[in-house]
């Protein structure tokens, strides 16, 4: 036995209470935005909805550019955490899984995560960016961040015993980038009225079929529950 004891560090109560004001923050200006739309929504507004003063806010977020650009970052992510999507669990398990049709259940699965999170902004980021060049300015448009997650992804997913012979790096990032974007999401759920459940079935076959040489397996309970699916 050690003779010498060990004592616990108290957990600081000071970086906790910041973190959820941090996160309380994030959240009302999430549905005051979402709500009203960035132009009409003021920091005040964002903090009677918080519960905290306004200079609170100025205080963490600088101002509201920077609030606006850390809700969605923290929509895309599901919290505020400064974790890149590369090193999210979820995306880390889904690189980790030893078949290509394992890695695009649980990539499929992710995204479908993040998309219900990132849908309701993303009408919000486009009319900020058109009409505030500032906001336009905080995401770089040489190349998409998505496109560089869904790069790595495939780079994982070519190596996989079970992908398609004849399906290059290239294929299968452009397929990933574009069958998991948020404009497609939104096309079959909110403006199809798909289910998300629905929209994940039929991404993963769709897919599994053009990345995939072996048949997809049926769910567990043999049910496809999309439009056309049975």
């Amino acid at each position: 036995m050690d003779p010498v004891k060990r004592t616990r560090k108290p957990p600081d109560k000071r970086a906790e209470r910041a973190r959820r004001t941090h996160e309380k923050i994030v959240e009302a200006a999430r549905e005051l935005f979402v709500a009203q739309g960035y132009g009409a929504t003021s920091l005040q507004q964002i903090a009677d909805r918080a519960g905290v003063a306004v200079q609170t806010i100025y205080f963490v977020f600088r101002n509201k550019r920077t609030l606006f650009k850390g809700m969605v970052d923290a929509s895309i992510a599901g919290d505020t955490e400064p974790v890149a999507t590369l090193d999210r669990p979820w995306f880390r398990a889904a690189c980790a899984a030893p078949t290509a049709a394992g890695q695009l259940r649980a990539q499929v699965r992710g995204a479908r995560g993040v998309l219900e999170r990132v849908a309701p902004i993303m009408p919000v980021i486009a009319a900020a960016s058109a009409t505030d060049p500032e906001i336009a300015a905080q995401w770089p448009q040489s190349q998409d961040p998505r496109y560089t997650v869904q790069r790595v992804a495939a780079e994982v997913l070519v190596a996989r015993p079970d992908v398609r012979p004849d399906v290059s790096v290239d294929t299968a990032a452009d397929l990933l980038f574009g069958l998991l974007s948020p404009e497609l999401y939104l096309l079959f759920v909110r403006d199809r009225g798909w289910s998300p459940e629905a929209w994940e079935e039929w991404a993963y076959a769709t897919l599994h079929a053009q990345l995939c040489a072996e048949p997809p397996r049926p769910r567990d309970d043999g049910h496809v529950p999309w439009p056309g699916g049975g």
